[in-house]
């Protein structure tokens, strides 16, 4: 039970994509709220929505039908500015496939957010003090014997935690994870879930995290399990006080 306000909510989320002249529901009305230093774990078979959901609560995508509200302000509907905006100061995202740059190394790559967000000047400005931010993260994840290497440098593990290091270069309020051990072996998928846990529990991060390992979800505070585009069943594993702090 939570006294305080969800910091997302989502509200009757209907979504839909066509299939060449067929329309294919993907979302059915979907309610959900997280509340701020829980880490959320969302489980559900394949083509259930989990990912589809990740992209509307994070504005990378809008809803048919529905409303998404951040601190009790709705963002579905906002201007492209303003939710560009959100996408770089207030979500931070990692996903199965790690997006990054060929041809950057990995200390430019985890700074590529400032790069698109600031002007010219301002970079040049403060490039001294986001670089070493950056430097601390990769130092935080790991990575700080790599930030000169290249991506075709790195294995797979070593790529997610360059991503989750250019996530965080924001310092976004929520962290959204769409299968972030999807593409790596056991071993390299505990150390992702490792690094999670301490950016939730140490630094109060908020985290979304879809995931198809049932394995993952006792490491969560609560687990939401999805069924055809909706919310079936909600299960608290961990009260969030145990893991922020």
């Amino acid at each position: 039970m939570h006294d305080a306000s969800p910091i997302l909510k989502a509200v009757n989320l209907h979504k839909a994509y066509r299939k060449d002249a067929i329309n294919v529901p993907v979302l059915r009305g979907l309610n959900l709220e997280v509340f701020e230093g829980e880490f959320v774990s969302v489980v559900g078979a394949s083509g259930c929505g989990k990912s589809t959901l990740i992209h509307l609560l994070g504005t990378l995508d809008r809803p048919d039908q529905g409303r998404i509200y951040l601190d009790g302000s709705r963002i579905d509907n906002l201007p492209a500015k303003q939710r560009d905006r959100l996408r770089n100061r207030t979500f931070g995202y990692i996903f199965q496939f790690y997006h990054l740059l060929p041809e950057l190394n990995t200390l430019e790559n985890v700074l590529i957010p400032h790069m698109i967000e600031l002007s010219l000047w301002r970079w040049w400005w403060n490039r001294r003090e986001l670089k070493q931010r950056a430097i601390e993260l990769l130092d935080r994840v790991g990575l700080s014997h790599r930030l000169k290497h290249k991506p075709r440098e790195l294995s797979g593990g070593e790529m997610q935690r360059a991503a989750i290091a250019r996530a965080l270069i924001s310092q976004p309020r929520i962290l959204l994870a769409d299968e972030p051990t999807g593409n790596l072996d056991a071993a390299n998928g505990a150390e992702i879930i490792r690094i999670l846990r301490d950016l939730n529990r140490n630094h109060g991060l908020t985290i979304i995290m879809v995931t198809h390992n049932h394995e993952l979800v006792p490491l969560t505070n609560r687990v939401v399990r999805m069924q055809d585009g909706v919310t079936i069943d909600q299960q608290t594993i961990n009260p969030t006080k145990a893991l922020v702090g």
